[in-house]
């Protein structure tokens, strides 16, 4: 019986860091999701042992080694274990400031500041 495709269900790209489906790319190339896409992959190995270059195609990213050829995404993603190795993570601030002394806690409020009208004779006016 045949069955006919669905939009959306042909294919999905995971982000191999959490599992959760990717929307954006990393540097590298790889489909990752809005919360990796700072991350960065370690090099991949191939079971012969040299590194795998990644291309991408058409049908989305594969590797390639110099003695065995093409393999796809998800043999790879079997073989070699996925770590982040990027130093730069970026880390959100708190959002309240805690007093180590009375225990409190303070929230930190905008402080509105007075803006200054725009005149067109203004050197500043175009930049």
């Amino acid at each position: 019986m045949y069955i006919p495709k669905r939009y959306g269900q042909s294919q999905t790209n995971n982000c191999p860091f959490c599992g959760k489906q990717a929307t954006t790319e990393n540097k590298q190339g790889f489909p990752v999701c809005r919360l990796h896409h700072t991350a960065v992959m370690d090099d991949f190995k191939c079971l012969c042992g040299d590194t795998l270059d990644v291309m991408k195609g058409k049908y989305g990213i594969f590797f390639k080694c110099i003695k065995c050829g093409t393999m796809n995404l998800k043999k790879a993603m079997e073989i070699n274990t996925v770590r982040d190795i990027s130093q730069d993570r970026p880390t959100r601030p708190p959002l309240f400031k805690t007093q180590e002394k009375t225990g409190t806690i303070t929230k930190k409020r905008n402080v509105p500041r007075e803006m200054e009208p725009v005149r067109s004779d203004d050197p500043r006016y175009f930049d």
